[in-house]
């Protein structure tokens, strides 16, 4: 099980595979890390590197590095981020749509991620292992 698109995006599908790593690194889940990847890198045509990147919530284009340093916050913080860190984004150029999709794609992606890793989804993808270690 893997997220898909909410509706008519703002944020791109680059940015959408890279703030699915992001979530996925951050949650362990080995699965989703590998689905995203595969897509990020053979559908979406992200270059390898930038998606290694994203695992760290660091890309080389500003604005997706605000959208994932910006996704980073809130999902570490369950929510709860300072004021700075949404007017740093605000400040990169991220809209407030952009802002209500970045949230919306996180529920999507710790919803499989914790399914997958509940139910020990088998992996059919190529093996993409979390940095994290999740207890």
């Amino acid at each position: 099980m893997y997220a898909v698109p909410i509706g008519p995006d703002r944020v791109h599908q680059l940015d959408r595979e890279q703030l699915a790593i992001v979530t996925a690194e951050y949650n362990g889940c080995e699965y989703c890390l590998s689905a995203h990847t595969y897509i990020g890198e053979h559908i979406a045509k992200v270059d390898p590197c930038e998606l290694e990147r994203a695992r760290h919530a660091e890309a080389s284009d500003s604005h997706s590095a605000a959208l994932l340093t910006l996704s980073d916050a809130i999902v570490r913080g369950r929510g709860a981020v300072d004021d700075g860190a949404v007017q740093a984004a605000r400040d990169a150029g991220v809209t407030d749509t952009e802002i209500g999709e970045v949230v919306g794609h996180i529920a999507l992606n710790v919803l499989t991620n914790y399914f997958n890793v509940l139910a020990e989804v088998e992996n059919d993808w190529p093996v993409v292992t979390p940095h994290v270690n999740v207890a």
